[in-house]
């Protein structure tokens, strides 16, 4: 699948916003897998004779997977350009539901969201279109990245009811073969509409006083690789503490005695919240850059965790569970554009993807971490208190990286006009 030659006139156009309907689908194709094994794992768990931890496997292996796929698909996409990655990702979807719906034990029904749909179908659709779609936009990149990222929410509301139906109707193994018909062919033919090369990627080079405008050498006056370790670390500790409410919120308010069908609820509004949160952090980026637009979302986080404590009631933990979806879900798409803001455009794709992997690590860790502070102490107070410990590591490290922002001046949130106008 060959490339088309980059035109910079397409940057913030109407081919710049088709293009990011496309990859608004993709993502909601492409992360189907995140969500859909959650629906199956009752079915799955009866059928192969295991207990609830062997089954939640495929779930684990699968975020494992996501994360450190990033960091190859997000490298290849900077190299070989985003459609190929993506045509990669489709195989990978369509031969990873097919193999899990015809596998005859459970660690192959692990394997096969582990290695296909996390490490190469998932990962080709989050961590590189992230920074694909920053590479597409100078007036409107916050906005454009938020709904990028929402696609990983979207999946979260549409597929999980669509496969609960198919279980009940058809049975868990003919739902996964009809996924993986309906997601890698989707994503194949949506993969043809990308072929177009981001205009930042090539235009770059030329244009005089970008890469130093940003300061790319140097992001916040650090050595590079100093920079990414420390967007990374605050990746995994925000996403400790957004992982705890997210996980452990169905089993809280079982504890609570609301039930777990309470819980469930809770979560869904959260991720829906989660939705509108994302697209106003986007609008806020656009106005005040991705590191303010971070800092402010890690300290509503926090806030939001901290009001777990002493609201335990049914009605106040759907407000706050409410509050949480509003205040965490710009975190994550705003790594991807403090990376587009203060490193090379053409570095983005393995930048983004290296931090991505760093949050996606730090949702599985919290996830267990919580479960296990819980365990020690048969509180899940000590563990909100523990997520609020990493929500002001990141804080700590954030607020760092803003004072330096703020002594050696912020980089330029908008491309310069005659890249963008040029043809």
């Amino acid at each position: 699948m060959s490339s088309l030659p980059a035109d910079p006139g397409l940057i913030d156009s109407r081919y710049a916003a088709m293009r990011l309907l496309t990859t608004l689908a993709l993502v909601t194709l492409g992360n189907s897998g995140m969500y859909v094994v959650a629906v199956v794992l009752p079915a799955v768990q009866a059928e192969f004779g295991v207990d609830r931890a062997d089954a939640s496997l495929p779930y684990t292996l699968m975020m494992v997977g996501l994360g450190i796929g990033g960091l190859f698909t997000g490298k290849w996409a900077d190299r070989y350009g985003i459609a190929r990655v993506l045509a990669i990702g489709a195989a990978a979807v369509f031969g990873g539901f097919a193999w899990a719906g015809m596998a005859d034990s459970l660690w192959s029904f692990a394997l096969a969201h582990g290695l296909l749909l996390g490490l190469l179908g998932s990962s080709s659709t989050f961590a590189p279109l992230l920074a694909d779609t920053s590479l597409w936009w100078n007036r409107r990149r916050g906005i454009a990245v938020a709904v990028c990222a929402s696609g990983n929410y979207v999946a979260g509301a549409v597929w999980p009811p669509l496969v609960q139906w198919g279980v009940e109707e058809i049975g868990w193994r003919q739902t996964y073969l009809l996924l993986g018909l309906v997601c890698g062919v989707g994503m194949a033919l949506l993969s043809l509409r990308m072929r177009q090369r981001p205009p930042l990627v090539v235009a770059a080079p030329a244009a005089k006083g970008l890469a130093a405008a940003a300061d790319a050498t140097r992001p916040f006056g650090l050595r590079p690789g100093h920079a990414q370790l420390l967007l990374c670390i605050a990746g995994v500790a925000c996403c400790v503490a957004m992982s705890m409410p997210q996980v452990h919120i169905v089993a809280y308010c079982a504890d609570l005695g609301f039930g777990a069908a309470r819980g469930a609820e809770m979560l869904s509004l959260m991720l829906a919240c989660g939705i509108v949160s994302r697209l106003v952090s986007g609008l806020i980026c656009d106005r005040i850059g991705g590191i303010r637009t971070l800092l402010l979302g890690s300290a509503l986080q926090g806030i939001a965790l901290l009001m777990f404590l002493p609201f335990d009631g049914l009605v106040s933990l759907y407000l706050v569970s409410a509050l949480f979806g509003l205040f965490q879900g710009g975190i994550v798409p705003a790594y991807a554009i403090i990376v587009r803001e203060h490193f090379p455009p053409q570095e983005a794709g393995a930048r983004v993807g290296a931090v991505i992997m760093a949050t996606l690590l730090g949702m599985a860790l919290g996830g267990w971490l919580s479960g296990l502070v819980f365990d020690l102490t048969g509180s899940y107070d000590a563990a909100f208190l523990n997520g609020i410990a990493w929500n002001l590591l990141n804080l700590a490290i954030v607020g760092s990286l803003y004072w330096r922002v703020r002594k050696r001046g912020p980089p330029p949130t908008r491309g310069p006009k005659p890249l963008a106008a040029a043809g």
